[in-house]
């Protein structure tokens, strides 16, 4: 089927298979190459030898292989596709004359036409009674889904529910005494620990590979509910949804995407935590879909320099760009410019670990933070809200000043220019040089604060940049959106 829709800039790839079958290049060391390393190494052996090395016994996975291999199943989907209708109806896009007539299309040829799509994936059976899980990206816009199972059995599908957030699907299909896998825990892995993925690259059904952990909770853009693992297990196209297996044959996860500039494997390969996934799972069992929590913040990574102006110690933490308003943060009284610390006891060191915690959680639950505002630590409670609501909407003379450390050229906003712009206060940047152009701020832009206090006046700003020392922290505003910027200064 299609793969998800993702920027080249993201660089991570949906796996479902294309049915493109490339070849694979061999490595090779010549022969005075060979010589000269087997000479270092004899040369090394004396001196080596007398340095205890611990032994490493190889993970034998053959036994997880065998047992729980049936488990594992071939998905194929087919559906239809609208695509522009350029080109010459019924003509292969192989054939030479293709490009031609697409570029020189008759009248008549221009709007869309649905085509036949098709694609391939994995999954695996976690119920004897046919249900299996898989990505949601595997069996979007499928009308036809069927599973193949290792017998060379064949099942037509039928799609529970689907969860984009997450990247989970449910199938049900009709048979009994399946052959199900045994469940683990994301949680009890360590990095360095050796992990097992079975599933069907290009197509090539129950194909084995095998690597380590390389990290734990993740965060991939636009993938903020997801604490994936990180392997360095190889998957390609068709690998999507099939499991990932710990050294005691347990699953802990469902491979879910790599990281590529070229659309193959290149060592970076990331799995869905099996905890998320069966916390999906039986929600779509039960209801037929998914809830969400939610915090209602938008938040940024912390660097040096955001911390040093905020007199953090380490830049650690969720910088709060911006909160909607009336949802749960806005009522817990939590601010744009807070620095979220912890939540639930748990730290948050990324900014991508505060939305994979509140993904954990479940509307209507309290959570507590750990925040810095102004330079000192409080605690706040918010009760989480439901992700499927609609954020409500937000409503919304001096002279002109700049600020000769930093680059700025600000003035008011006048009534007509607050109201657009949704704001209450603010300074419209006219010009940018120095520093802040440097950091990227842009004359149209508004700065709503300076080190997380809002402004709404230039005496207020000039104060504001007076207590700053090595760099500012300037919260701007710039096409509907907020983002925190740095500025170092001098």
């Amino acid at each position: 089927m299609s793969t998800r829709s993702m920027t080249p800039s993201r660089l991570v790839v949906a796996l479902v298979a294309a049915g493109v079958i490339g070849g694979a290049g061999a490595s090779f060391v010549s022969a005075s190459m060979a010589a000269a390393t087997a000479a270092n190494t004899a040369a090394s052996v004396s001196a080596a030898a007398s340095v205890a090395a611990p032994a490493v016994t190889p993970v034998d996975f053959t036994q997880v292989v065998q047992r729980y291999g049936p488990a594992v199943v071939n998905i194929s989907v087919s559906g239809m596709k609208k695509v522009a209708g350029q080109g010459m109806p019924g003509l292969d896009p192989d054939d030479p004359f293709y490009e031609f007539f697409k570029r020189f299309a008759v009248p008549g040829g221009q709007g869309q036409r649905e085509m036949p799509v098709r694609g391939e994936g994995s999954g695996f059976i976690v119920d004897p009674n046919g249900i299996i899980l898989t990505n949601a990206h595997v069996v979007s816009d499928a009308k036809v889904v069927t599973v193949k199972l290792t017998d060379r059995r064949e099942f037509s599908a039928k799609v529970l529910g689907t969860d984009p957030k997450t990247d989970i699907a449910v199938l049900k299909i009709d048979a009994k005494n399946l052959p199900v896998v045994p469940l683990g825990s994301a949680r009890d892995l360590q990095v360095g620990e050796w992990v097992l993925a079975i599933g069907s690259p290009f197509g090539f059904e129950n194909s084995v590979t095998v690597g380590v952990v390389s990290a734990k909770r993740r965060s991939l853009p636009d993938d903020g509910y997801v604490p994936f693992i990180q392997t360095d297990v190889a998957l390609n196209p068709g690998n999507s949804g099939g499991p990932l297996f710990d050294s005691r044959g347990q699953v802990v996860g469902i491979n879910s995407q790599i990281f590529s500039r070229t659309g193959g494997y290149q060592g970076l390969s990331f799995a869905i935590p099996i905890e998320v996934a069966t916390r999906v799972r039986d929600q779509i069992v039960a209801h037929g879909s998914v809830r969400h929590a939610k915090l209602g913040v938008t938040v940024q990574e912390v660097n040096q320099t955001l911390a040093d102006s905020f007199r953090l110690e380490k830049p650690e933490g969720a910088l709060v760009a911006s909160v909607e308003k009336g949802g749960p943060a806005d009522r817990a009284g939590l601010q744009s410019g807070d620095v979220i610390l912890k939540a639930d006891g748990k730290p948050i060191v990324a900014s991508g670990d505060l939305p994979a915690l509140i993904g954990e959680a479940s509307p209507g639950d309290k959570v507590a933070l750990e925040i810095w505002r102004q330079g000192k630590r409080q605690e706040i409670t918010a009760r989480l809200g439901d992700a499927s609501e609609k954020a409500a909407s937000t409503a919304a003379a001096d002279d002109k000043a700049a600020n000769g450390r930093i680059g700025l050229a600000l003035r008011p906003l006048d009534p007509q220019e607050r109201r657009e712009a949704g704001v209450d206060g603010g300074l419209l940047v006219e010009g940018a040089g120095g520093p802040a152009a440097m950091a990227g701020v842009q004359p149209g832009d508004v700065l709503m604060a300076v080190n997380g206090t809002p402004v709404k006046s230039i005496e207020q700003a000039r104060a504001a940049l007076a207590k700053s020392d090595k760099s500012v922290a300037l919260l701007i505003m710039r096409d509907g959106n907020r983002i925190f910027v740095p500025v170092r200064i001098g």
